[in-house]
């Protein structure tokens, strides 16, 4: 891994050290790797991989983990509709929305939020839930996704009506192809100046993040 890949990790990794130092980490949600409820397909650290090896679908990534791939892709590609279940959406390496069989859960459109830790070789969920998981920079998944309208089946885009976030098209696709579960080939000087600039809004998020109180403080 080169300095700049490197470099992406760290940020990575970052984000998600300024979501707890925003929030506290009673505001992050479900349990790290809460078990999931009753479900028609299993979902694991093992579901998720290399964001480059899935779909490619416009500026995100999409693939089904009950094998319907051409649904889903369908569905993106249409960008209105409901997706079939087993959907599986990324924006960047580190969160997934997953689509639950039906009734899993009403408000969520059957969607589950995932974050995940990510590594040369692995990926582990770090946090799982429905309406209680933020983002790495602080947003509540749900309260954002939500505010699609019902054409896109909760997923946001910038002409969607969700509220905006503070990462660009140029950012989420330097993560993409830095992400270290990938076999990436050499950053492009593009890809290093989004990745800088990225890195300088989490440096700004984690300055202004309020004075820590008992109860932010981690548990040990």
């Amino acid at each position: 891994m080169n300095k700049i890949q490197a470099a992406a990790s760290a940020i990575l990794k970052a984000c998600t050290i300024t979501s707890v130092m925003l929030l506290g980490p009673a505001a992050i949600g479900a349990s790290p790797a809460a078990p999931a409820a009753s479900a028609s397909f299993p979902i694991s650290d093992a579901s998720f991989k290399c964001i480059t090896e899935m779909t490619h679908v416009r500026h995100f990534y999409v693939d089904n983990l009950t094998g319907n791939l051409a649904g889903t892709v369908k569905v993106a590609q249409a960008a209105t509709g409901d997706y079939p279940v087993g959907s599986v959406l990324q924006l960047v390496p580190t969160e997934v929305m997953v689509k639950r069989e039906k009734g899993f859960n009403a408000n969520t459109r059957d969607w589950e939020f995932f974050e995940l830790n990510i590594s040369p070789t692995s990926s582990t969920i770090h946090v799982r839930g429905v309406q209680d998981v933020n983002n790495r920079f602080g947003g509540n998944c749900f309260t954002c996704h939500v505010k699609a309208r019902p054409e896109f089946d909760l997923v946001c885009d910038n002409n969607h009506g969700c509220d905006p976030i503070p990462i660009t098209r140029a950012m989420s696709g330097a993560l993409q192809r830095t992400d270290p579960r990938c076999k990436n080939p050499p950053v492009s000087a593009e890809d290093a100046a989004a990745l800088g600039q990225l890195g300088a809004i989490v440096k700004a998020l984690a300055a202004a993040k309020p004075a820590e109180t008992p109860s932010q403080t981690p548990q040990k």
